[in-house]
């Protein structure tokens, strides 16, 4: 079969550009490897407020959250609060069943349970899967170890943090609506501890540098004295590699383009991704259809513009690895804690203009 666009994974990234290509009039298939893109995820599903404007999203998928409470390492904590700014705690398994049905109506087509495997330029197409399908142009979109990258030696992403989490019924926690993050670096090298009250469970989740594996049982009984259990039950576990090192380049070559972490558009300092993947998603998805049916620019020459660099949050990762503890419960108790925090957490995420 001949296709347009073939998009490598039903991931945030993919998702959001084939429901734009198939808008558009391409013709895309979407290649993922699991038979059930809502089974075995590696993201929490956490949406900021700038991710969720870009979705229109049924009510029972998510759940608004607007307070933050931020601990340190001493369990010690401030509470913060936004009136124009909450985070979506998701259903993340129904979400992601949610975009693909979306991205169907819309035109697509899927071949679940195909991982990309193999993939070769010949004729001014691209040969996926020894003949599978071909297409005009591949999409990247699968992920932090992207074969698609290894298999066109394009950038790679190199450094990673680890993240856990697992999912609870039967577990309450003090406030049931704020967003619980943890700031230690026993527990979580590098990056935050969290529990967050999903819309049907209690998601309690670690992510520390991947050199290091997240001790989640230990995390857990550091915080116990927060939670509450009513006969408490695992329904869920998930995790993956998080990309933090940046951009990874080059990120296309004339036939093959990465998005979303394969290309590593991944905040270093936050490690937030999903807003730029579903940006950058859609934005692949406008540029790669006019470029293969309007004589537009290659979608690759625009977004070496487009994509962000990170230079000043690379700067402050390389900071906040080396923080002691004795810092983090300093800067909690300090009364610049408040406004520092609310601005890390509740401003508005801006990206590159186009």
């Amino acid at each position: 079969m001949n296709y347009d666009v073939i998009i490598a994974g039903a991931s945030f990234a993919g998702l959001a550009c084939a429901k734009v290509l198939a808008q558009r009039g391409c013709s895309v298939r979407v290649l993922e490897r699991r038979a059930d893109p809502g089974t075995g995820l590696h993201t929490t599903g956490i949406l900021v407020h700038e991710a969720a404007e870009l979705l229109e999203l049924p009510a029972e998928l998510y759940k608004p959250i607007s307070q933050v409470r931020l601990y340190g390492p001493s369990l010690r904590h401030i509470e913060l609060a936004s009136s124009g700014y909450s985070f979506l705690a998701t259903d993340t398994p129904a979400l992601m069943r949610h975009l693909i049905q979306d991205a169907v109506e819309s035109g697509a087509h899927f071949t679940l349970g195909t991982a990309f495997t193999h993939g070769k330029e010949t004729g001014g197409r691209v040969i996926v899967n020894r003949g599978l399908a071909s297409c005009r142009l591949l999409v990247g979109a699968d992920g932090a170890r992207s074969r698609v990258a290894a298999t066109f030696a394009l950038g790679q992403n190199r450094r990673f943090l680890l993240g856990v989490e697992v999912e609870y019924t039967g577990l309450t926690v003090d406030n049931p609506e704020a967003f619980h993050c943890f700031l230690d670096q026993r527990y979580a090298p590098g990056y935050i501890g969290w529990v967050i009250p999903g819309p049907k469970v209690m998601q309690v989740g670690l992510a520390a540098h991947h050199t290091q594996k997240p001790d989640m049982a230990a995390f857990t009984r550091h915080i116990a004295p927060l939670l509450h259990s009513q006969r408490p039950r695992i329904v869920g576990r998930r995790g993956g590699l998080i990309p933090v090192g940046g951009l990874a380049g080059p990120f296309c070559n004339d036939k093959v383009i990465l998005v979303g972490d394969a290309a590593g558009t991944v905040s270093p300092l936050t490690a937030g991704g999903i807003h730029t993947a579903l940006h950058y998603g859609n934005r692949l998805g406008e540029l790669a259809a006019a470029y293969l049916h309007k004589n537009g620019p290659h979608p690759g020459d625009v977004l070496k513009h487009e994509y962000p660099r990170f230079q000043h949050k690379l700067l402050f990762r390389e900071l906040f690895n080396r923080t002691p503890n004795w810092c983090f419960d300093a800067a909690i108790a300090s009364p610049f804690a408040q406004p520092t925090a609310k601005a890390v957490f509740f401003l508005k995420k801006r990206l590159p203009p186009r």
